[in-house]
């Protein structure tokens, strides 16, 4: 038999533990903790995680929320290498080329770091490992404040400065090769995705753009634009399911979502900056360092969430 409390007239089920999948607007009262609870779907919102060891701007990152990458940045330029558990950010071996404005995809176990500016740009390319970097081939165009998807075996390499370009370059494991260009040559970009499946957004055109152009492995076609035109922005996900967060002009935290047709404006980062490193997926992401320069860590998170009310 279902068991009720009545709280300001109203009925609402008692349960000596929270339900294990509740439904958008179920609510429940805890009688182990004497605690009011709802369901609700959060569309999205940023939460403080731990701060880099490093204050950094223009540095490029790979992996997951709680399972993250970043590596390189300036002023000054270095070649510093950070770890992230979920928790806090831990100093590991340092590339073998320091660089700043690079990019970089992969896992935090298996990244590649590719371009950057030195200066001059720099067509380096590294593999990490989870414990070293190793130089490898680098890609034809040198160039800096690029953009990239994929792993370390499979990567893409898009867009930047030296001069403007929108070049993009495909990554076998081995050697780059050049394929088709972005519609828009752009730098200070953002991307995420796969080799094959690739999503490329704003950056400076002549003007800062809102652009947005999708990969399928052969050719790059132009889809709906961002909300908001910016530079210096960061992304994670894929090319159905991507975030946009942070950028310029004038340091913002504006945060959007890609559900593969649309962008859809969420919640803003806690810290304004531009020329961050994002990591993670579109549900589950992570922004770190940025102008500043910054230490600031910030967790994404969205979908079913529970509010807690106090009924003491």
């Amino acid at each position: 038999m279902t068991t009720y409390k009545e709280i300001n007239g109203t009925n609402i089920e008692a349960v000596a533990s929270d339900p294990s999948n509740p439904v958008e607007g179920q609510v429940w009262y805890n009688t182990t903790s004497n605690t009011v609870k709802a369901n609700y779907i959060n569309p999205g919102s940023w939460a403080t995680g731990g701060s880099l060891n490093t204050a950094r701007s223009a540095l490029a990152g790979a992996g997951t929320q709680t399972a993250a990458l970043a590596f390189g940045g300036s002023p000054p330029v270095v070649a510093i290498t950070e770890s992230y558990n979920g928790t806090s950010w831990t100093e590991v071996n340092d590339m073998n080329t320091a660089r700043y404005r690079l990019a970089g995809v992969g896992t935090q176990t298996a990244a590649l770091v590719f371009g950057g500016f030195i200066p001059p740009s720099t067509a380096a390319t590294e593999t990490w490992n989870g414990t070293n970097w190793t130089a490898v081939n680098s890609m034809n165009t040198a160039r800096h404040f690029l953009a990239g998807a994929g792993t370390n075996t499979a990567a893409l390499a898009f867009g930047g400065e030296s001069p403007i370009t929108a070049i993009t370059e495909l990554w076998n494991g081995t050697n780059w090769a050049e394929v088709n260009d972005l519609n828009t040559a752009r730098f200070q970009l953002a991307g995420c995705g796969t080799q094959t499946a690739a999503l490329g957004f704003g950056g400076y055109s002549g003007p800062i753009t809102a652009n947005t152009e999708t990969w399928n492995g052969t050719n790059w076609t132009e889809v709906n634009n961002l909300n908001t035109a910016r530079q210096g922005l960061a992304g994670a996900g894929t090319n159905t399911a991507a975030l946009a967060f942070g950028g310029t002009p004038a340091p913002t935290g504006n945060t959007e979502s890609w559900n593969g047709t649309n962008w859809t404006e969420v919640g803003d980062l806690g810290t304004e900056r531009y020329t961050l490193a994002g990591a993670g997926i579109n549900t589950s992401a992570l922004a770190f360092g940025g102008s500043g320069p910054t230490a600031a860590t910030e967790e994404f998170s969205s979908g079913p969430a529970t509010v807690t009310f106090d009924n003491s």
